[in-house]
């Protein structure tokens, strides 16, 4: 939360609705054991204002604040200042003391933690001698019926108010959890996973077919000639390109196919419980519907693929053994005239076209 620009505005309104609320109910346990007393006329006002007119004015002074956050803190500050009076002006009386004093306390752990509570303590000692400079020093040790009953309210509904405030900003900070570790595991550019987040996933991988046998395929991608699409048509140009391949990369798998952007221009899959014919059929089919790509912007533009496969091989040691196999492939397509789709049948084979290639489609204008 940046403290200084404003940002806290959130943290005040959240604050608002338990302040109202214990403000509120507080003020009955207050009323309860001061009556008895017959204050001045004053400390009825001055009590009024405080449960009733206090909690909004604190509201408004926080959100018309450069600093809300700031302010909330004079605000929790002033809260216990209070509190700590109306200990004093009860007379010490024990029960409503005590149920004032600690939700209050409570509050500030929450809002604040320990420097908080450790400032506001300090308050509510200030407000206490303020109450026996003003009223003078007694106590006041036996509590009514009627003091317990008026307790009630906020020993039971604030702590449920302050209960449901934390339950909802801990959904919250969830929430915001789980979205930057999404984007920590995201490229930004594509939205498919990013380089480290696909490779620990093909390690995972790997180590579960070596497990339990089953089959995989690794697929490195490469677009044909993206640094030329990159001079010609511009980076602008070149970023969509990528933004394109990823979206037909996605309609081209099923769901439980990974892709990632390995690099630059390349990109990864990895597609369990798959065979090498599977995954060249699917191959095939990204590659043709990338060569089908026409933009209106750019008439001229043509993108090809150059597509290397490996199946996993129980005589792989290592992810990383794996993977190089999918970059061999990968490269003997590139030399072979890129635009199709190379595999290697086993690690220690060699690479094997999977189908007749097609003709290269060129980047003339």
């Amino acid at each position: 939360m940046d403290t200084r620009t404003g940002k806290g505005l959130s943290f005040a309104k959240r604050i608002y609705l338990p302040r109202v609320l214990g403000k509120g109910v507080g003020l009955f346990a207050v009323m309860a054991a001061v009556q008895p007393l017959s204050p001045p006329a004053w400390v009825w006002a001055f009590m009024l204002f405080n449960g009733l007119l206090w909690p909004h004015l604190a509201y408004l002074w926080a959100a018309r604040s450069k600093t809300p956050y700031q302010a909330e803190q004079r605000n929790f500050f002033l809260d216990s200042l209070m509190g700590g009076f109306w200990a004093g002006a009860m007379q010490f009386n024990p029960l409503p003391t005590v149920t004032v004093l600690s939700m209050i306390t409570m509050n500030n752990v929450a809002a604040g933690g320990k420097a908080l509570a450790i400032r506001a303590g300090m308050a509510q000692v200030a407000g206490m001698l303020t109450a026996c400079v003003l009223l003078g020093a007694e106590f006041q040790p036996d509590a009514t019926a009627f003091q317990v009953y008026a307790c009630l309210p906020m020993l039971t509904l604030y702590p449920a108010a302050l209960g449901w405030v934390c339950y909802r900003l801990a959904i919250k900070l969830a929430e915001h959890k789980r979205r930057l570790n999404t984007l920590s595991l995201t490229d930004s550019l594509t939205g498919l996973l990013n380089h480290g987040a696909w490779k620990d996933l093909m390690a995972r991988r790997f180590h579960g077919c070596r497990k339990q046998r089953s089959e995989a395929v690794v697929a490195l991608i490469d677009i044909d000639h993206f640094k030329t699409i990159n001079d010609t048509f511009g980076h602008v140009v070149g970023d969509q390109v990528l933004r394109q391949v990823s979206i037909e990369l996605r309609g081209a798998l099923r769901e439980g196919d990974k892709a990632g952007r390995y690099g630059g221009d390349e990109f990864c899959v990895i597609l369990p419980s798959t065979t090498e014919a599977q995954a060249c059929q699917a191959m095939e089919r990204l590659r043709e519907r990338v060569a089908a790509y026409r933009d209106p912007q750019t008439p001229h533009l043509r993108i090809s693929l150059s597509i290397g496969l490996c199946p996993f091989d129980p005589s792989l040691e290592t992810p990383d053994g794996w993977l190089r196999q999918a970059d061999t492939a990968l490269y003997v397509a590139k030399r072979n005239g890129r635009d199709r789709v190379m595999a290697t049948h086993r690690a220690d084979t060699s690479v094997t076209p999977s189908a007749e290639p097609p003709a290269f489609i060129s980047l003339a204008r």
